[in-house]
């Protein structure tokens, strides 16, 4: 049997309000929203992208509306991304000042990171790996 072919794996963010998660992913990280839907007087969904990488916000209010079924499974669950990058040293400039969870370290799997709490509350781990 084969296996299906895989073209891209995207997450998708669910937070209280998209706006504060703006700052962290697209102002400090230099990602532009490339796609936004309203919500009421709010974003209710944005995706954006740099380069290869493609993250999706979207409110747990829009998610409720969208698919009020899903949205009670959800249960505020939370995501931990690992982005692999080419210069830690520059994501750390960038995010000076932003909550740290995982302190700077070294791997047993080759990977000098660090791990941030973005404004909706999940985890990002960046990651560079020696070459």
């Amino acid at each position: 049997m084969s296996t299906p072919v895989i073209r891209r794996s995207t997450p998708v963010l669910f937070v209280d309000a998209i706006e504060p998660s703006l700052e962290f992913w697209r102002d400090r990280l230099g990602f532009p929203v490339i796609a936004e839907v309203p919500h009421g007087d709010r974003l209710g969904f944005v995706i954006l992208r740099k380069d290869a990488v493609e993250v999706m916000l979207q409110s747990v209010a829009s998610l409720e509306d969208d698919a009020a079924a899903y949205a009670r499974q959800f249960d505020g669950d939370k995501t931990w991304l690992f982005v692999e990058v080419a210069d830690l040293d520059a994501v750390i400039a960038a995010l000076q000042g932003c909550e740290v969870v995982l302190e700077r370290r070294t791997t047993f799997y080759g990977s000098n990171e660090i791990g941030y709490r973005e404004p909706g509350g999940h985890f990002v781990t960046f990651a560079q790996f020696q070459s």
